[in-house]
C-alpha cells in the first residue's frame, strides 16, 4: 500500500474511492489515521484497535472490532476471520459508516441501507450460522436508539427490551409444540429494522475521524 502515500488522483486512489464512496481527500485522512493506528506498517492487527482509549467504553466493542477483521465485511464470497487487515479492506469496513450521499437516487439509498444491515447482522451473527439471537437483537435496537441522542439510556434499553418481546411473541407463538426456535435470519432481520434511520445512524468516531462527515 505503499502507492498511497503518493498524491491524490493516483489510480489507486480512484479504485479505492470507487469502491468506497470516499473523496480522494477522505482517503487520504483515513491512510494518516491507519498509520497511526498500525505505527505505520502496512497491516492493523487487533491490538491496534483494542489500545483505542474511546472504544474502551463501548459496550459493543469486541463486536466492533472483531468487525474489522471478519473477511464477510470486505470479501463477502469468503468466510471466517484474519489476523491482520491492509488499509484497503480497512476502507472498506470504514465505509459501512459513511451516510449516504446527497445525490444517490432511491435505489443506491435502498442498496446502501441494505449493505448497513448486512454488517450489522454479522457483527452479531458471530458463529455465522445465518441467523442471531433475540438477546442479539435487542442489543442491536439498543444501540441504535442510544444513537439518536433523543432518548436515555434507561428508555432505550425499554423499548429495545419491548422490541424483543414483541419479536418473541411473534415469532415464538405462531411455531407448532415440536418446533424449535433458531433465531432471527437477515431476512426477518430487514423486516424488522424497516423504520429505523440506519443510513445515517450507523457512523463511527473512535477513530478520530467523524464518519458522519464524511458524504
Amino acid at each position: 500500500m505503499g502507492a498511497l502515500q503518493s498524491i491524490p488522483g493516483h489510480p489507486e486512489y480512484s479504485d479505492l474511492s470507487d469502491k468506497t464512496g470516499f473523496s480522494f481527500e477522505q482517503i487520504s485522512v483515513l491512510h494518516k489515521r491507519f498509520k497511526q493506528l498500525s505505527h505505520n506498517e502496512d497491516t492493523l492487527h487487533r491490538d491496534d484497535l483494542s489500545a483505542i482509549p474511546d472504544l474502551s467504553c463501548n459496550p459493543i466493542r469486541a463486536q466492533i472490532i472483531e468487525a474489522f477483521f471478519d473477511q464477510r465485511n470486505f470479501s463477502p464470497s469468503e468466510e471466517g476471520t484474519v489476523e491482520e487487515i491492509r488499509f484497503e479492506e480497512f476502507l472498506v469496513v470504514m465505509s459501512h459508516f459513511r451516510p449516504p450521499r446527497h445525490s444517490m437516487s432511491e435505489e443506491q439509498r435502498e442498496s446502501v441501507r441494505k449493505d448497513k444491515l448486512r454488517f450489522l447482522f454479522n457483527m452479531h451473527d458471530t458463529d455465522n450460522d445465518g441467523t442471531i439471537t433475540l438477546q442479539e437483537y435487542r442489543h442491536v435496537v439498543e444501540e441504535l436508539l442510544s444513537r439518536s441522542g433523543a432518548l436515555g439510556k434507561e428508555t432505550a434499553k425499554s423499548i429495545a427490551d419491548a422490541a424483543m418481546l414483541e419479536v418473541a411473541s411473534i415469532s415464538v407463538g405462531h411455531m407448532e409444540p415440536d418446533e424449535f426456535y433458531e433465531g432471527i435470519t437477515f431476512e426477518h432481520f430487514l423486516k424488522l429494522l424497516s423504520g429505523f434511520d440506519i443510513e445515517h445512524k450507523m457512523s463511527i468516531r473512535f477513530l478520530n475521524v467523524d464518519t458522519t462527515l464524511c458524504k
